[in-house]
């Protein structure tokens, strides 16, 4: 296995990803799959997450309790237009987080990334980075949108994503080899379409129901 990678191979994220494979699975229950998926690897993403303790009263006794540390502050970038699919499962779990999105579609003919939106919150360079995408396939709007986002110097970068070709993976860690990627499943390879196989088709139609 590539190294700067973790596989989060917990049994529910595999279960719900298989159904998310299937064919005749509708765009409803793929979108809310899609939901219940991104909560479940949000969670071992920010597993470290710092902690401080605060005095609180319960209805028994006062205690010191575990709390999120106030200045651990996390934006949520979203690579568009599949991205939100994940996006809306994060803040579900983590609804204090900034949002940021930037645009990129792949030019079918030469599979090179265009970006056609950016924004970010302002104070960025207080804040971590998550960036998130369903499939990192040939890696090139991975590879563009985390240039791009460097440029913002946030304080650190991870990216998410719930499927992942070699390709694409060697390509990311080529250019930034720096960034950890986080996954449920590295699959086949690559079609002569640059579409993942086995895969799950494309990410953004099945979510909105287009084609």
């Amino acid at each position: 296995m590539a190294e700067n990678i973790t596989i989060i191979e917990h049994p529910l994220i595999q279960h719900k990803l298989s159904l998310m494979r299937k064919a005749e699975t509708s765009t409803a229950k793929f979108r809310s799959l899609m939901t219940e998926i991104s909560m479940l690897l949000a969670y071992e993403v920010t597993r470290d997450l710092p902690l401080r303790y605060e005095t609180i009263q319960t209805p028994m006794a006062e205690m010191e309790a575990p709390i999120l540390a106030p200045d651990k502050k996390l934006v949520v970038v979203s690579i568009m237009r599949a991205g939100q699919g994940i996006l809306d499962g994060i803040l579900q779990l983590i609804p204090s987080a900034r949002v940021g999105h930037i645009g990129i579609y792949r030019d079918p003919n030469s599979l090179v990334p265009i970006e056609y939106y950016f924004k970010v919150p302002h104070d960025i360079e207080d804040r971590d980075m998550l960036i998130v995408d369903p499939m990192m396939a040939t890696g090139n709007s991975a590879v563009a949108a985390v240039h791009r986002l460097k440029q913002t110097n946030p304080k650190s970068i991870k990216f998410l994503c719930i499927l992942a070709a070699p390709e694409g993976i060697n390509h990311f860690q080529d250019h930034h080899p720096d960034v950890p990627i986080y996954a449920a499943a590295i699959d086949q390879g690559l079609d002569a379409y640059g579409y993942i196989i086995p895969g799950l088709g494309d990410a953004g139609d099945r979510l909105f129901g287009t084609k």
